[in-house]
């Protein structure tokens, strides 16, 4: 672990306090690392420029310069070290500011070494993948597969990096809005077919006959509406990528005949008798349980253990809620630029509502609650006023004598609030624009429970 290459890998330790860069000091070591110690943002911003170190680990509160301001100095002449923010517990706003700073992750006080341990592994490979020595084709890796925080997530990723050079068939199971589509992603581009064809079928939106002539192609003649030869997916992708989404929703008959194609590599289009050839590597994903479905006849065993040498399974956003905070950032700055709004934070109660909140729909639910909290926004934070009803919590409230707000409720309440954002809490001028009387108006307000939030 101390040594890449023949070569020693120094880690900087930036903190104020001496007992707890010794304990860290000593952890290291005996991990097997070399170690650097300073005790202020001035001298760590110093030691980078001069001893280039592998990798930083900095605490946030410091005199002479704090762990953001000395990270941003850092960053003006160094932007490849890895930098690991140690912040006091429960600080989640500084944790997302020093990640949106450049940090590479954050760790929380009093630190779990086991924890310290393997953040400081996943920093040193990303900032070898950064700086260069593992700098993977193209673009690098989707964006959204390195924010990340969780155990699981890294182990993931693990995965990614090493099932990604060989042409082994990935299976990919989860929740729908989990990110299978992103893992995919960072494995096409990690892989040797990066560059070559990577194309995405649906199953689930297909009909049999129609996924077939998608997949495999067909003649001119085939089937009615055939009026010329289209060559399917399996042709197109030769040499590259073929990902098969929502595999669990295919027709067994077409199980069949993916089934040949992995084990033979060869197939026909439909009405034709000609014996095509492929080189294809095989990304499967779904959202089901496809052992149940093998135990129901819905799902072949034999195609479940040709498409799963490699498993993957992306456990729900609900299971690793310390990756909330960093994702709804990344989605607040995609967001923000994408509508030229000049939107500089969520504010610490709606990030708390966004930790407690399950996400029936994963991150892909998180990203559309984050889109519409940054439209509805009208000043320069993210409040708790513009999170939907029933990310609150407030859709299932029920006021005494009052029955629970039915999903139309919920959206006109969601109205009144952006209407009484947009016109400074006037209710006169919300009442006009949204065309009822200043008594109803009230009595909404009244009703909703959001007089006195305005």
């Amino acid at each position: 672990m101390s040594r890449s290459n023949g070569k020693e890998i120094w880690i900087l330790i930036v903190d104020d306090e001496l007992s707890h860069r010794a304990m860290l000091r000593a952890n290291l070591e005996h991990a097997g690392y070399r170690v650097l110690e300073v005790g202020d943002g001035r001298a760590a911003v110093e030691a980078v420029r001069r001893q280039k170190p592998a990798l930083v680990i900095m605490d946030l509160r410091m005199p002479e310069l704090d762990g953001i301001a000395a990270l941003k100095e850092i960053r003006t002449f160094d932007r490849s070290v890895p930098v690991l923010i140690m912040t006091a517990h429960g600080s989640i706003p500084s944790a997302v500011e020093a990640v949106k700073s450049g940090a590479y992750d954050y760790l929380q006080k009093p630190v779990d070494m086991d924890e310290v341990l393997q953040a400081v592994a996943n920093g040193l490979e990303f900032g070898e993948l950064k700086g260069g020595a593992m700098q993977p084709a193209a673009a690098g890796p989707p964006e959204l597969s390195l924010i990340w925080k969780s155990a699981v997530m890294g182990d993931i990723l693990d995965t990614v990096r090493r099932v990604a050079p060989s042409d082994a068939s990935v299976l990919i199971t989860g929740e729908s809005g989990t990110g299978k589509e992103v893992i995919a992603d960072a494995i096409q581009q990690l892989s040797g077919r990066a560059g070559k064809p990577f194309i995405k079928v649906n199953c689930a939106a297909l009909h049999e006959q129609l996924l077939e002539s998608e997949l495999f192609g067909h003649e001119r003649g085939a089937f009615t509406g055939a009026h010329e030869q289209r060559k399917g997916r399996f042709e197109l992708a030769d040499g590259g990528t073929l990902m098969l989404d929502e595999i669990g929703d295919m027709a067994l008959t077409t199980q069949a005949k993916i089934l040949r194609v992995l084990q033979a590599g060869t197939f026909e289009r439909l009405g034709g008798v000609e014996t095509i050839t492929t080189d294809v590597r095989i990304i499967a994903a779904t959202n089901h349980d496809l052992k149940q479905a093998i135990e129901r006849n819905t799902f072949r065993k034999d195609l479940f253990f040709r498409l799963s040498v490699v498993p993957i399974h992306i456990p729900p956003l609900r299971e690793r809620r310390e990756e909330i905070p960093l994702l709804a950032e990344h989605f607040l700055s995609v967001f923000t630029r994408k509508n030229k709004r000049a939107i500089h934070g969520i504010a610490a109660d709606a990030l708390q509502i966004l930790l407690k909140y399950d996400w029936p729909g994963n991150v892909r639910e998180l990203e559309n609650v984050i889109e519409r909290a940054v439209i509805m926004t009208m000043g320069d934070t993210i409040t708790r006023e513009v999170l939907p009803a029933h990310v609150r919590g407030e859709a299932a409230k029920q006021r005494e004598g009052e029955e629970p707000l039915t999903l139309l409720e919920q959206a006109e309440r969601d109205l009144i609030i952006q209407g009484m954002l947009a016109c400074g809490g006037n209710r006169t001028k919300v009442a006009e624009q949204l065309g009822m009387s200043r008594r109803s108006l009230y009595n909404k307000l009244k009703r909703y429970g959001i007089g006195e939030q305005i």
